[in-house]
């Protein structure tokens, strides 16, 4: 019985990290999409839907503060921590990348694109480590 206490703690524990993660990137995104849209338009006229491209970028938000608190766990190590982040980054700013090359566009907006990602969950990092230094947020244990 102890262990689905713990269990069940775990759980709650993680969906906070995914529900601050998400909140994280919720409040950063309208800047760094306008910031895109700014830097879009200077090369062609932006086709960025901010519903469907929100929606993706606070679920992806929500997948990593669940994730970087499993790879974390009690560890302190930095590298690990950035390592999270760049992984996350770079698979969500890769994919502007590889649609960017298959249309042909200019690199500048594809860039900002990609550069976003790792923004969006650096920041969602910064705001979890803090959670979890304040207590409002258990490191997992396992």
């Amino acid at each position: 019985m102890q262990h689905l206490r713990l269990s069940w703690e775990e759980r709650v524990e993680s969906l906070k990290a995914g529900v601050m993660s998400a909140a994280s990137v919720t409040l950063v995104f309208p800047l760094t999409a306008l910031l895109n849209d700014f830097l879009a338009s200077q090369y062609a006229s932006p086709a960025m839907n901010y519903w469907v491209s929100g929606a993706i970028a606070i679920f992806s938000g929500f997948l990593f503060g669940v994730t970087y608190r499993y790879i974390i766990r009690e560890d302190q190590n930095s590298h690990l921590k950035s390592g999270a982040v760049l992984a996350f980054g770079l698979v969500r700013g890769l994919a502007y990348v590889e649609m960017g090359i298959a249309d042909q566009s200019d690199w500048v907006p594809i860039v900002s694109f990609a550069i976003e990602s790792v923004l969006l969950f650096a920041i969602a990092r910064l705001v979890l480590d803090g959670a979890m230094a304040l207590g409002w947020i258990g490191r997992f244990k396992g």
